[in-house]
């Protein structure tokens, strides 16, 4: 058997638990070691572990900690990130890449199934139907992300954000429309939150209604509840989405529309297990010589998976 893939995880919440259960799946990969808590001496700690891990898995928060740890982290190891912020991939790609050029790794960034999959999807039915158009709706479920952003409001304890769809409007793109809509016209947020005693509830609702990239482009319900609600009634962690693309082929005469959806009870541990499949398409091209950051976009299918090219075409082809 080829050598494993020596890995460590960066952050042990819902995501890094997810992680090192999909490692444990996965027989081609080590886990070598974790870092746990946040430290101010965390970097130099993981210095310890240069030769000895092949990439690191960083499972920090997109909102604050990937920004400015993940370039830190680049310039030290190979690294997988699941960094969500759609809008701001191109300013983080051209950090990481700086850093990974620097350091001479690689870091596949914005994996997971949105960005990551979803990506993928979005990329393959952009090609085959030119000209057309996409809508990506998510949930309804549990955004780790939006949650993540809402516990960094002072006087938040935890917190849960469900995305959910508009019905109406996700019923208009299944039936082929090619219109553009808000943000707003598509999704909105209900948040479940659990504050300190004596917050300023009002203060903290707005705070999170107007939060960036997060919520300021939908609407937004905010419920305070006490920790024995918020464990009772939202301790679970599902999600799912849809990406539609509609389009037309020959002169233009037959609409095509294509829909690819996910349903799942686990946000993290499918999030984890996207992340570690292409943790082994990043290992496998930094053994080609790629350096700097790349994307799923720049990633063979088949390096994702374990099996190997005669498997593949003669299973899966």
């Amino acid at each position: 058997m080829a050598d494993k893939i020596k890995v460590g995880i960066v952050g042990y919440g819902n995501l890094g638990k997810g992680v090192e259960q999909a490692i444990g799946r996965n027989p081609d990969f080590e886990l070598v070691t974790i870092f746990k808590k946040r430290s101010e001496t965390q970097l130099e700690e993981m210095r310890e572990f240069i030769g000895k891990v092949d990439f690191m898995l960083l499972c920090i928060g997109s909102s604050v900690d990937l920004p400015i740890k993940a370039p830190e982290i680049a310039r030290l190891f190979n690294t997988v990130d699941t960094f969500d912020a759609h809008t701001k991939i191109p300013e983080y790609f051209a950090s990481v890449d700086a850093a990974a050029k620097q350091g001479d790794k690689l870091s596949m960034i914005a994996t997971g199934w949105d960005p990551g999959l979803f990506s993928a999807v979005r990329g393959l039915l952009d090609a085959i139907l030119p000209g057309g158009k996409t809508n990506t709706f998510w949930g309804w479920g549990v955004s780790q992300g939006h949650g993540e952003a809402i516990k960094r409001v002072p006087g938040v304890i935890i917190a849960r954000a469900y995305t959910i769809p508009i019905e109406s409007t996700l019923e208009e793109v299944r039936r082929g429309s090619r219109s553009d809509f808000s943000a707003r016209q598509m999704h909105k947020r209900d948040c479940y939150v659990v504050v300190e005693e004596g917050a300023d509830t009002e203060a903290i609702r707005r705070q999170i209604v107007s939060i960036p990239y997060y919520f300021e482009f939908n609407d937004t319900t905010v419920t305070f509840v006490d920790m024995d609600t918020f464990q009772r009634e939202h301790s679970e962690l599902p999600h799912g989405g849809h990406v539609f693309r509609a389009g037309d082929t020959g002169a233009g005469a037959n609409e095509q529309l294509a829909e690819f959806h996910i349903k799942l009870s686990s946000n993290p541990e499918f999030t984890a297990s996207v992340m570690v499949s292409c943790c082994r398409a990043a290992w496998r091209m930094y053994n080609e010589g790629h350096r700097g950051a790349v994307s799923i976009f720049d990633a063979p299918i088949g390096y994702l998976s374990a099996r190997d090219g005669y498997s593949l075409r003669k299973e899966l082809l």
